[in-house]
C-alpha cells in the first residue's frame, strides 16, 4: 500500500506555541508550499485527513487540484492532544509539570490531555483499519508531526521514546510503503 505522509504548512501561531489539538489556521500565504506539496503527490489518490482545519484546508486544496476522489476527516489523525497546556508558551509551562513529561514524554500524560503512547495507539488504529480495507490506489494522509512520526514508528519498529529522530518538517510529503 503506497502511502503519502503530509505535514500541514505553518500555523498562525507564534513560535514555541503548544498548539497540538487547538484549531488554528494556517499561515498566508500557502499558495506556493501547497503546490510544491501537490507537485510530490499522484494524481490519483484517497485522501485521509486529520478534522483540525490546518489539515482540512490542505486536503481539500489536494483535492481539488488532483484527481483525488474524495478526502476523508478521521479524528484518529489529531495531533497530540497538550491538554492543560493547549495555546501557553512552552517557557510558561512550570518546569514540575514540564520536566518529568519531557523526560517520558511517551508514557506521562499532559493534564487533561495525552501521552504520546496515547496518541500511538489511537494512530494504530487507524492504520490496522486501512490496511484491512486493502485499498489498492495511493493514499494520502495529511496530518501533524506527533501523528507522522507515529506512523513512521509503525512502519520502521522504531521504539516510540526515538520518535523524534524522525524529522517531519511543515509542508513535508514522506512516502512509505505498508
Amino acid at each position: 500500500m503506497e502511502i503519502y505522509l503530509v505535514r500541514h504548512t505553518e500555523t498562525v501561531c507564534e513560535k514555541g506555541i503548544c498548539y497540538g489539538q487547538s484549531d488554528v489556521d494556517i499561515a498566508a500565504p500557502f499558495e506556493m508550499i501547497f503546490e510544491n506539496i501537490v507537485s510530490q503527490l499522484p494524481s490519483e489518490a484517497l485522501i485521509f485527513t486529520s478534522p483540525l482545519k490546518r489539515c482540512v484546508t490542505l486536503a481539500k486544496y489536494i483535492q481539488a487540484k488532483t484527481k483525488a476522489i474524495s478526502y476523508q476527516e478521521d479524528e484518529r489523525l489529531m495531533e497530540m492532544n497538550f491538554g492543560d497546556w493547549e495555546l501557553k508558551n512552552w517557557n510558561e509551562i512550570p518546569p514540575e509539570q514540564l520536566n518529568p513529561w519531557m523526560e517520558d514524554f511517551v508514557n506521562i500524560k499532559v493534564q487533561n490531555g495525552e501521552s504520546f503512547a496515547v496518541l500511538h495507539e489511537r494512530v494504530g488504529d487507524f492504520i490496522t483499519a486501512l490496511i484491512s480495507k486493502k485499498i489498492k490506489s495511493p493514499i494520502i494522509i495529511t496530518a501533524h508531526a506527533g501523528v507522522i512520526r507515529s506512523i513512521l514508528c509503525h512502519q520502521t519498529s522504531l521504539p516510540l521514546k526515538d520518535a523524534f529522530q524522525n524529522k517531519v518538517d511543515f509542508g513535508q510529503v514522506i512516502k512509505i510503503e505498508l
